[in-house]
């Protein structure tokens, strides 16, 4: 039996993984995470109590944080996938200027109410083509959540913040898939610039999807992640 441990974008709860989690082949036990430290220490703490000797599998924020928990201490884990994820912005006064933005945006949400978050969380063009039946399924969880949270997750793990892992991805000894919808066109490429650069890396790119392709074709990703702890990490 295999743990794979799910780890949760921004603004999400565990269950957002259970669409394909539900889906996996037999002889795999998902174990979907839900976060109750909202720093980038404290999330790397629960992910590493939770995930040791699992295959971490992180969306969008997720992924950043099961990308750098491997990078950090590679012989605790089986695997990692991640979905959405970049390894991290390259120039520094891209991450300078992002993370200005990130400063903005967790300021506001600190004074603004969940309900303003969460419609303009999901108003963000990034997830335009989702259906609503997508959008309402996760609604539940989003507004759950804490604006303090929120914003201490952006001050702490924004893109703007965390340095890129790209060099660590060259040495990084454990198999790697980096999932992306065919829609998203910068995660496309940022998951096989993931596949290009880890050891053991490859890519998956999902049809008619977007920036969730786990919610948008559970089946289909569940299908790659049974495929790569079967073939990849059971090697």
């Amino acid at each position: 039996m295999t743990r794979l441990v799910f780890i949760p974008g921004f603004m999400q709860r565990g269950h957002g993984w259970a669409d394909a989690a539900e889906r996996l082949g037999p002889g795999h036990e998902p174990v979907l995470l839900d976060h109750s430290e909202h720093s980038f220490e404290g999330r790397l703490a629960e992910i590493a109590k939770a995930g040791e000797g699992a295959v971490l599998a992180g969306y969008s924020l997720g992924g950043r944080l099961a990308m750098r928990a491997a990078v950090r201490d590679p012989a605790r884990y089986r695997g990692l996938v991640t979905v959405g994820t970049t390894a991290g912005i390259d120039e520094a006064a891209a991450r300078s200027e992002r993370a200005e933005a990130d400063e903005r945006l967790a300021s506001w949400i600190e004074a603004a109410g969940i309900d303003e978050i969460v419609g303009l969380w999901e108003r963000q063009p990034l997830f335009a083509d989702q259906s609503e039946q997508v959008v309402e399924a996760q609604r539940a969880g989003r507004l759950s959540q804490d604006p303090r949270d929120l914003a201490m997750l952006l001050r702490t793990a924004g893109q703007g913040v965390l340095e890129p892992v790209w060099s660590e991805l060259l040495t990084l000894d454990l198999p790697v898939l980096a999932i992306a919808g065919a829609r998203d066109e910068a995660y496309s490429a940022a998951a096989k610039r993931i596949a290009a650069t880890a050891k053991r890396g490859r890519a998956a790119i999902v049809e008619n999807a977007g920036h969730a392709p786990q919610l948008q074709q559970p089946q289909a990703v569940a299908k790659l992640l049974t495929d790569f702890v079967d073939q990849d990490v059971g090697k």
